[in-house]
């Protein structure tokens, strides 16, 4: 937004960047007969946001989660993170941005989006979402925000493969993830994003996704973990991961992704709130993998290369819904307990509870996602999201905690209803999972007629 422009501004929000739908600023004409300008800086960064959160995806989360698995089920792996990429691109076309992002009202959003109707009108001109008094108005041009958007559901969608890998029919995980996609992470994002959404109306804050991509997403991992069951040999065979290397370049790619994930949901590139939310994405991810590998090497008696990068992961989750709200200081006691909590989810957590998350999704994400989700409630530091509305902006308190609380809450249990009712719907019309024949042979060769030789 250009200085001589700041008098201009119909309407600012103090809570979250873009993917809060919060900080989004736009000068509104000088004068009424001018069309709106885009703002070309931030246009270019969150066309560059957009392109590192996909690159989360394809190849992050499927080098990851594919390095991980054994050998005969690498190819299975990565096939579902790609073909997600795909699938839910277009199912976010045909009805996903319409539910998440139509005006609708506070638990869902509507079909005025359905195929993106409407999107063309104004195409190189910025945007509001939503109507009147709740308006929050854009920089960029809604295609723009549309794609963004669009990554983080995909990402969403891949992260629950982790939890089911080995043992999950494909046909069955299709049918899952559409309905999923459509029906649980879209009416949540429109409660947290959308300012009509209760959530958004609440004052929970959501940065850039601790409740509707990490919880969301672990939380159905779990239940679905739960309702298929543990892998053959789970506990009894050796499980190895086929080849750490992989898992070490999808971590990398995560972690330099994350930049889009957090900086990019600033909504600018100027303003210094995309500089601090890098900054503080890479001091949490640096504080929980050190603090992972220290509780792994004194109490296993060895630093290992999976602990490393899982710890980097459980700091990235941790600060997502931080990003935009807290200083450094607060993001390294983040990302330290992340680790910490992210170590004990994967191993005593799934141990006591005897549940096989396969790749702990749930004990990374959704463990990890809860706690920052949690610490920003105390820790937001206020003029990180002040504005000529809120010049306070938002303070960490007992109150901004227990609307914090309230937001977790809320996605944990519809996210797991919601999740159990299509998970049971889908066994009863397809079935779940393979068989046991074909699950000792390997999802590769009977699933895609694929091997690595």
């Amino acid at each position: 937004m250009h200085g001589k422009d700041t008098s201009k501004v119909k309407r600012i929000l103090a809570r979250g960047g873009l993917a809060a739908a919060a900080m989004m600023v736009a000068a509104m004409p000088a004068m009424a007969q001018e069309a709106p300008k885009v703002d070309t800086g931030d246009a270019a960064w969150m066309l560059t946001s957009t392109a590192l959160v996909l690159m989360m995806t394809i190849p992050g989360v499927a080098l990851f989660y594919a390095g991980m698995v054994r050998k005969k089920n690498v190819l299975a792996t990565m096939m579902q993170s790609f073909f997600i990429t795909a699938l839910v691109s277009v199912l976010w076309m045909v009805a996903g941005y319409s539910i998440a992002f139509g005006e609708g009202g506070a638990y869902f959003g509507d079909f005025s989006r359905v195929l993106l109707a409407g999107v063309a009108d104004k195409w190189d001109q910025p945007f509001s979402l939503g109507t009147g008094d709740s308006a929050v108005a854009f920089t960029v041009p809604e295609t723009i925000f549309m794609m963004f958007q669009m990554t983080f559901a995909i990402i969403t969608a891949a992260l629950i493969t982790g939890a089911v890998a080995d043992r999950m029919k494909f046909s069955a995980l299709v049918v899952f993830i559409t309905l999923w996609s459509l029906l649980v992470y879209s009416p949540v994002a429109h409660w947290v994003w959308h300012p009509n959404g209760w959530l958004f109306q609440d004052g929970a804050l959501d940065f850039a996704g601790g409740t509707v991509v990490h919880i969301n997403a672990g939380v159905a991992g779990l239940v679905a973990a739960i309702v298929l069951g543990k892998r053959i040999g789970y506990g009894t065979e050796n499980m190895s991961p086929f080849n750490l290397g992989l898992a070490v370049i999808g971590a990398s790619l995560l972690w330099v992704g994350w930049f889009g994930f957090n900086a990019g949901s600033a909504a600018s590139s100027g303003g210094g709130r995309a500089g601090m939310a890098m900054l503080v994405t890479q001091i949490a991810a640096a504080g929980a993998t050190l603090s992972w590998v220290v509780i792994e090497w004194m109490t296993k008696g060895k630093p290992s290369v999976l602990g490393a990068i899982s710890g980097a992961v459980a700091g990235l989750v941790a600060i997502t819904p931080a990003a935009g709200f807290v200083l450094p200081g607060s993001a390294l006691i983040i990302g330290v307990v992340a680790g910490l909590a992210g170590f004990w989810g994967a191993t005593a957590l799934k141990h006591a509870l005897g549940y096989d998350d396969s790749l702990d999704a749930f004990g990374v994400h959704g463990i990890c996602g809860i706690v920052g989700a949690l610490m920003v409630g105390f820790l937001a530091y206020g003029p990180l999201s002040a504005t000529t509305a809120s010049p306070e902006g938002v303070s960490g308190s007992m109150a901004q905690f227990i609307k914090q609380c309230t937001a977790v809450g809320a996605t944990i249990v519809f996210t797991a209803v919601s999740t159990f009712i299509l998970l049971k719907i889908v066994d009863v019309v397809i079935g779940l999972r393979v068989s046991e024949e074909e699950e000792r042979e390997g999802l590769d060769v009977t699933l895609h007629g694929e091997r690595l030789n």
